[in-house]
Protein backbone atom coordinates (compact mmCIF):
# COMPACT_ATOMS: atom_id res chain seq x y z
CA UNK A 1 0.00 0.00 0.00
CA UNK A 2 1.29 3.23 -0.49
CA UNK A 3 1.45 6.03 2.21
CA UNK A 4 1.28 9.71 1.80
CA UNK A 5 1.00 12.74 3.85
CA UNK A 6 -1.26 15.43 3.20
CA UNK A 7 -1.69 18.86 4.14
CA UNK A 8 -4.77 21.35 5.18
CA UNK A 9 -5.60 22.49 1.49
CA UNK A 10 -6.42 19.29 0.37
CA UNK A 11 -8.40 18.12 2.86
CA UNK A 12 -10.14 21.42 3.10
CA UNK A 13 -10.79 20.91 -0.89
CA UNK A 14 -12.22 17.77 -0.62
CA UNK A 15 -14.58 18.62 2.26
CA UNK A 16 -15.92 21.31 0.07
CA UNK A 17 -16.23 19.55 -3.30
CA UNK A 18 -17.72 16.73 -0.67
CA UNK A 19 -14.61 14.18 -2.47
CA UNK A 20 -13.77 13.63 1.48
CA UNK A 21 -15.31 10.03 1.95
CA UNK A 22 -14.39 8.77 -1.70
CA UNK A 23 -10.64 9.88 -1.14
CA UNK A 24 -10.26 7.74 2.06
CA UNK A 25 -11.35 4.84 -0.22
CA UNK A 26 -8.17 5.04 -2.23
CA UNK A 27 -6.16 2.09 -1.47
CA UNK A 28 -3.10 4.97 0.09
CA UNK A 29 -2.04 4.81 3.54
CA UNK A 30 -3.31 8.52 4.88
CA UNK A 31 -0.90 10.73 7.39
CA UNK A 32 -1.11 13.81 8.40
CA UNK A 33 -0.15 16.31 11.39
CA UNK A 34 -1.71 17.51 14.68
CA UNK A 35 -0.15 21.02 13.39
CA UNK A 36 -2.05 20.41 9.76
CA UNK A 37 -5.63 19.41 12.18
CA UNK A 38 -5.23 22.49 13.64
CA UNK A 39 -5.05 24.77 10.91
CA UNK A 40 -9.13 23.49 10.34
CA UNK A 41 -12.20 24.97 11.63
CA UNK A 42 -13.56 22.49 13.99
CA UNK A 43 -16.72 21.34 11.83
CA UNK A 44 -13.81 20.30 9.57
CA UNK A 45 -11.49 18.53 11.81
CA UNK A 46 -14.68 16.65 13.32
CA UNK A 47 -14.99 15.03 9.36
CA UNK A 48 -11.19 13.97 9.38
CA UNK A 49 -11.78 12.93 13.28
CA UNK A 50 -14.09 10.50 12.12
CA UNK A 51 -11.55 8.82 9.68
CA UNK A 52 -9.15 8.97 12.30
CA UNK A 53 -11.17 6.47 14.63
CA UNK A 54 -11.89 4.01 12.28
CA UNK A 55 -8.48 3.65 11.31
CA UNK A 56 -8.40 5.34 7.92
CA UNK A 57 -6.21 8.80 8.46
CA UNK A 58 -3.04 8.33 11.29
CA UNK A 59 -2.21 12.07 12.65
CA UNK A 60 1.10 12.47 14.40
CA UNK A 61 1.87 14.31 17.47
CA UNK A 62 5.39 15.18 16.75
CA UNK A 63 7.76 16.01 19.30
CA UNK A 64 10.42 17.99 20.54
CA UNK A 65 13.02 15.92 18.84
CA UNK A 66 11.17 15.99 15.59
CA UNK A 67 10.96 19.78 15.58
CA UNK A 68 14.69 19.78 16.23
CA UNK A 69 15.15 17.33 13.08
CA UNK A 70 13.17 19.23 11.20
CA UNK A 71 15.65 22.20 12.34
CA UNK A 72 17.95 20.65 10.06
CA UNK A 73 16.28 20.41 7.13
CA UNK A 74 16.63 23.92 4.80
CA UNK A 75 12.93 24.96 4.63
CA UNK A 76 11.93 27.89 1.83
CA UNK A 77 10.95 30.26 4.13
CA UNK A 78 7.48 30.67 2.10
CA UNK A 79 6.61 27.48 4.13
CA UNK A 80 4.68 27.17 7.06
CA UNK A 81 5.37 25.03 10.24
CA UNK A 82 2.34 22.81 8.85
CA UNK A 83 3.79 22.64 5.57
CA UNK A 84 6.99 21.51 7.33
CA UNK A 85 5.60 19.45 8.85
CA UNK A 86 4.20 17.16 6.33
CA UNK A 87 7.36 17.00 4.16
CA UNK A 88 8.86 16.26 7.95
CA UNK A 89 6.71 13.11 7.90
CA UNK A 90 6.81 12.14 4.55
CA UNK A 91 10.64 11.63 4.99
CA UNK A 92 10.18 10.09 8.01
CA UNK A 93 7.86 8.16 6.74
CA UNK A 94 10.39 6.39 3.88
CA UNK A 95 9.68 8.51 1.65
CA UNK A 96 5.99 8.91 1.83
CA UNK A 97 3.89 11.06 -1.30
CA UNK A 98 3.04 14.32 -0.45
CA UNK A 99 -0.54 15.13 -1.14
CA UNK A 100 -0.95 18.95 -2.01
CA UNK A 101 -2.73 22.01 -3.56
CA UNK A 102 0.31 23.99 -2.67
CA UNK A 103 2.79 24.58 -5.48
CA UNK A 104 5.22 25.26 -2.61
CA UNK A 105 5.13 22.39 -0.54
CA UNK A 106 4.90 20.15 -3.80
CA UNK A 107 8.15 21.58 -5.28
CA UNK A 108 9.98 21.53 -2.59
CA UNK A 109 8.72 17.66 -1.79
CA UNK A 110 10.38 17.45 -5.36
CA UNK A 111 13.90 18.84 -4.31
CA UNK A 112 13.68 16.29 -1.62
CA UNK A 113 13.43 13.39 -3.87
CA UNK A 114 9.57 12.89 -2.51
CA UNK A 115 6.98 12.23 -4.88
CA UNK A 116 4.12 14.34 -4.81
CA UNK A 117 0.35 14.81 -6.23
CA UNK A 118 -2.59 17.31 -6.17
CA UNK A 119 -6.56 17.50 -6.35
CA UNK A 120 -6.12 16.60 -10.17
CA UNK A 121 -4.14 13.21 -9.21
CA UNK A 122 -6.65 12.63 -7.04
CA UNK A 123 -9.64 12.67 -9.43
CA UNK A 124 -7.44 10.83 -11.82
CA UNK A 125 -7.50 7.98 -8.99
CA UNK A 126 -10.83 7.82 -8.02
CA UNK A 127 -11.90 8.02 -11.40
CA UNK A 128 -9.38 5.06 -12.86
CA UNK A 129 -10.47 3.36 -9.20
CA UNK A 130 -14.08 3.45 -11.00
CA UNK A 131 -14.91 5.05 -7.18
CA UNK A 132 -16.44 8.03 -8.96
CA UNK A 133 -18.65 8.19 -11.94
CA UNK A 134 -17.24 10.61 -15.04
CA UNK A 135 -20.45 12.85 -14.60
CA UNK A 136 -20.37 13.53 -10.64
CA UNK A 137 -16.36 13.98 -11.47
CA UNK A 138 -17.68 16.43 -14.30
CA UNK A 139 -19.85 18.51 -11.94
CA UNK A 140 -16.72 18.28 -9.34
CA UNK A 141 -14.63 20.23 -11.68
CA UNK A 142 -17.44 22.58 -13.01
CA UNK A 143 -17.28 23.95 -8.89
CA UNK A 144 -13.46 23.59 -8.19
CA UNK A 145 -12.99 27.58 -8.94
CA UNK A 146 -15.96 28.08 -7.08
CA UNK A 147 -14.78 26.78 -4.04
CA UNK A 148 -11.19 27.72 -4.49
CA UNK A 149 -9.85 30.79 -6.42
CA UNK A 150 -6.73 28.83 -6.79
CA UNK A 151 -8.09 26.93 -9.38
CA UNK A 152 -9.22 29.72 -11.67
CA UNK A 153 -5.25 30.35 -12.75
CA UNK A 154 -4.61 29.61 -15.81
CA UNK A 155 -2.28 26.28 -15.85
CA UNK A 156 -5.69 25.07 -13.32
CA UNK A 157 -7.88 26.06 -15.59
CA UNK A 158 -6.30 23.92 -18.23
CA UNK A 159 -6.39 20.79 -15.82
CA UNK A 160 -9.84 21.44 -15.66
CA UNK A 161 -10.16 21.70 -19.52
CA UNK A 162 -8.22 18.79 -20.10
CA UNK A 163 -9.98 16.42 -17.75
CA UNK A 164 -13.50 17.87 -19.08
CA UNK A 165 -12.60 16.56 -22.14
CA UNK A 166 -11.27 13.38 -21.38
CA UNK A 167 -14.57 12.24 -18.94
CA UNK A 168 -16.75 14.26 -21.38
CA UNK A 169 -16.22 11.84 -24.58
Amino acid sequence: MRVAVTDACIFIDLIELNLISVFFQLDVEMHTSVSVMNELYQDQKQILEAYQDVGKLRVHNLQEVDFLEMGKISFPRGLSIQDRTVIYLAKKLGGAMVISSDKLVRDFAGSQGLPFHGIFWILDQVIDGSLLSKSKALNILSKMPKVNSLYQGLFMKREIEKRERMWGE
